[in-house]
């Protein structure tokens, strides 16, 4: 009887994610709004505060916040195996929606149709840049302090600064400023985070020998997925530096692309990371970068699981958190200049940047018709020019 109950609880657990996989478009906060409806309203597998509970603890910890949430309730339903199944399924119909798309855009996207496409695609990406930016500033910079550690963690980020640093200093930051000074002299496992963190980033590095761009690309997803703190936006910034600056294995262009798909496809916004990896190494590459980016949230939920309670009352983990909120936004908006040159080239996209603020502002348009829409505003100019 046991052994049915729990097969019944893995297929429901991998049923729902499947569904909310599939279906749960406009970024985490849609994600886990549709995961509360489904599991606290509906199903009743958990009460509210439990699920509040893991909704903090996500945001404590690096790692995509949707994700770690499916990941956290497919344990509580049906434990270690719905761990690994909530996850997989909630992730799988984004990675074989973006596996498509990449394999059209390859094949199609260098054509004349494909170009129209995307010059109407990418104003509305910048605007959907911006508007996160704006959005997630006004949560995250309340009060000075939070304001000065934005400001100097974007002017590191165009002084060239590397991103994983900025959100180690600023989170470090966050604590002297809003922690209490007995923690230095007691130390807990959170003072391990700079040199763990600091070992992530500097691995790769230490493989520098391997000219083998698959490993290189599986180092680098899995370093991102193990650092990434608030916004998935965040993910560009790292792409920026890395995949575009230090590797050259993209462009300016094909990030923007990158970030379209990501906006395009349900599920997380991590997504594009299957995009990149097909672009750099083919269905290989989409498969590596796809486990490396998402495989540290299940280490993460694995760890902090039993943790959750402290975690919540923790003064030093929620100081951490407000200087990495800081830099987040600092971060973002500088991948966002970084990006203006290549998505705003003319008057038209201008003009469809614009359009393309007043419906995320004013008109709460959610991503996916508003990519729609760019595209169809490339054809229309295309047709017109």
């Amino acid at each position: 009887m046991d052994k049915e109950r729990n097969w019944k609880d893995l297929l429901d657990v991998a049923g729902l994610f499947l569904k909310l996989g599939a279906i749960s478009f406009g970024g985490p906060a849609a994600h886990v709004a549709l995961m509360e409806q489904e599991v606290v309203r509906k199903r009743g597998w958990l009460d509210r505060d439990h699920f509040l509970d893991l909704l903090a603890a996500t945001n404590l910890v690096p790692g995509p916040n949707a994700t770690e949430m499916a990941i956290h309730i497919g344990y509580v339903h049906a434990g270690w195996p719905g761990l690994i199944c909530a996850g997989a399924a909630f992730i799988l119909p984004a990675f074989l929606i973006s596996l498509a798309l990449s394999w059209i855009y390859v094949r199609f996207g260098a054509m004349p149709e494909g170009k129209a496409l995307f010059y109407g695609i990418n104003p509305v990406v910048m605007a959907i840049i911006l508007v996160a930016t704006y959005r997630l500033g006004k949560t995250a910079l309340k009060g000075k302090l939070q304001v000065l550690i934005g400001v100097l963690a974007f002017g590191a980020a165009l002084l060239g600064a590397n991103e994983v640093l900025i959100l180690l200093v600023a989170g470090v930051a966050g604590i002297l400023l809003y922690a209490s000074p007995a923690w230095l002299k007691k130390g807990t496992s959170m003072a391990l985070a700079i040199p763990v963190t600091s070992l992530i980033y500097t691995f790769p590095k230490a493989w520098g020998w391997l000219d083998d761009r698959l490993v290189l690309l599986g180092l680098f997803f899995l370093k991102v997925g193990a650092l990434l703190f608030g916004s998935g936006m965040v993910l560009f910034a790292f792409i920026q530096r890395d995949v575009v600056g230090r590797y050259g294995w993209l462009s300016q262009q094909q990030l923007l692309d990158a970030i379209a798909v990501g906006q395009m496809t349900p599920g997380p916004v991590l997504s594009s990371a299957t995009f990149i990896g097909y672009l750099v190494s083919g269905w290989a590459g989409a498969l590596v970068a796809t486990f490396a980016v998402f495989f540290p949230s299940f280490i993460i939920v694995i760890l902090i699981g039993p943790m959750i309670p402290r975690l919540r009352q923790s003064r030093t983990a929620q100081a951490f958190l407000k200087g990495v909120n800081a830099a987040v936004v600092a971060l973002i908006l500088a991948v966002s200049m970084a990006l203006f040159r290549s998505a705003i080239v003319d008057g038209w996209t201008v003009i469809i940047l614009v359009i393309g603020l007043v419906a995320l502002l004013r008109f709460q348009v959610d991503t996916l018709w508003l990519v729609l829409g760019g595209a169809f505003l490339g054809l229309v100019h295309s047709l017109l020019v």
